[in-house]
């Protein structure tokens, strides 16, 4: 298949040729299996396989784009698609920047993130591992739900610059297992995240759904007084908030317009505490990596922050076309961020529970509704939800009613920042929804950070 995807590619960028069109076109296929629980049952159950081609056509300063859904074999209406798009910009609003139209210097493929037997893992095999995952859980109040979301990517690119083809094909599977009591409302999740089948591993998530509904069934439900708590944040939280970095932290475009909490006249000063280390690593398979961009540029380690300090922005093409910037790499779907770990020696939930402490620790997993209130100071709101724990100091676990934080990401990141642990987990953060694109961040399983504050507390579940 993947030789066909390059000729049916060759052939449309020679048709685009002979008719002298400047193109650009990116070829995105995917299968998508998607398993969905929902009361102890298989509510969902579902696949689909999309073909869309993505084409570009540039005329100076003016560029227009068509998007259209098709099959491999309509060569035909394919090259529709270029015809159209190909008049189409002799209609386009001017831009005030000329933009990249790459010359790839050579054929780029790119298959080492696939794996056959995760892409296309049977529904039996689905069926299994929630069953496995869940065993000894389920009863007649609590209730099972989650997902099981797994496929193939695959994508190309060419254009009329030069006659060289990106390929890139990958394999995921996101898994999410969640417990709900009907009565009382609260629930429980456990996540995993995979690149290779052999990533799969429901033993543990059964151990983390096992420790969490024994808390949640045995300790104490309260209501938390508003004021500074120390938080340690789960992989989940912290994923969730290192990724608005991406959008309005050290992205060069959104700085430039006025959408970054991070001023140009920051690089190469502290930002952040010490501890914090982040980096965009496409040697990580785990995170599902683009080796090269589709700008043509090799992307390899790229520091973002070290010991606090702000490295340096990322730049997409267009975006550095349109700033008059240099490209860093980045005009990709997605980066592959690690937030690199720490010095403390903490690895499950059960061993920060048996931790000794000297004040309580309020333990935040999950970070709902998560929503900006001010990007140019990295200020958003989130909610807790799934499996929050009040650590005492007496070494009592409580289980707090769900809290509501609003801080900067200046603060949780700055010098409150008590630690990080040794150990590290992969945090998918992929959607279900449109274009399947498999994202994932390595992070510690645990960070701590002392005296936030919290601005609501819910009287219920």
């Amino acid at each position: 298949m993947k030789e066909k995807i390059i000729q049916t590619l060759r052939d449309l960028q020679k048709y685009a040729l002979e008719k002298n069109y400047v193109v650009s076109i990116f070829y995105h296929e995917e299968d998508s299996y998607l398993m969905r629980f929902a009361n102890s049952a298989i509510s969902l159950n579902t696949n689909e396989h999309l073909i869309r081609l993505f084409i570009d056509a540039y005329d100076g300063n003016k560029k227009a784009s068509y998007t259209l859904i098709t099959d491999i074999n309509k060569i035909e209406e394919m090259k529709e698609g270029i015809d159209t798009v190909a008049e189409m910009v002799g209609h386009s609003q001017p831009l005030n920047y000329t933009p990249t139209v790459p010359v790839y210097k050579g054929d780029f493929i790119d298959e080492d993130g696939f794996d056959a037997e995760l892409a296309f893992i049977s529904n039996e095999e689905r069926l299994k591992f929630f069953n496995e995952a869940s065993k000894g859980l389920e009863t007649d109040e609590l209730k099972l739900s989650g997902i099981f979301s797994n496929g193939s990517n695959t994508l190309a690119a060419i254009n009329t610059k030069s006659d060289n083809v990106l390929f890139f094909r990958t394999s995921d599977a996101q898994v999410t297992v969640v417990l709900a009591h009907s009565k009382l409302k609260w629930e429980v999740s456990a996540e995993q995240s995979a690149q290779k089948k052999s990533e799969l591993n429901h033993e543990k998530v059964n151990r983390e759904l096992n420790f969490l509904v024994a808390r949640y069934q045995n300790d104490a439900p309260l209501q938390l007084e508003l004021g500074e708590y120390d938080i340690v944040f789960g992989p989940a939280a912290t994923a969730d908030m290192v990724r608005l970095m991406g959008w309005v932290g050290y992205n060069g475009g959104s700085m430039k317009r006025g959408f970054s909490f991070i001023a140009e006249d920051q690089v190469g000063k502290k930002v952040f505490s010490d501890k914090f280390n982040l980096v965009d690593d496409p040697s990580r398979l785990e995170t599902f990596p683009f080796k090269q961009d589709f700008a043509g540029i090799e992307r390899k380690e790229f520091p973002l922050f070290e010991n606090g300090v702000f490295k340096e922005y990322t730049w997409s093409q267009d975006d550095a076309d349109e700033f008059g910037e240099k490209a860093t790499g980045h005009e990709v779907l997605h980066s592959s961020i690690v937030l690199k770990s720490g010095e403390k020696d903490i690895e499950t939930l059960e061993d920060l529970v048996n931790m000794p402490r000297e004040k309580d620790i309020l333990y935040v997993p999950f970070l709902h509704y998560m929503n900006l209130v001010n990007p140019s100071k990295g200020i958003f709101t989130a909610t807790s939800r799934f499996g929050a724990l009040l650590l005492k100091k007496d070494g009592s676990v409580a289980v707090p009613y769900n809290v509501r934080v609003t801080q900067s990401l200046l603060d949780v990141f700055g010098d409150k920042v008590a630690w990080m642990t040794k150990s590290s987990t992969v945090y998918n953060i992929s959607q279900s929804y449109g274009i399947r694109n498999p994202t994932a961040l390595v992070i510690p399983n645990f960070v701590k950070v002392d005296g936030l504050e919290i601005s609501h507390s819910n009287t219920s579940y």
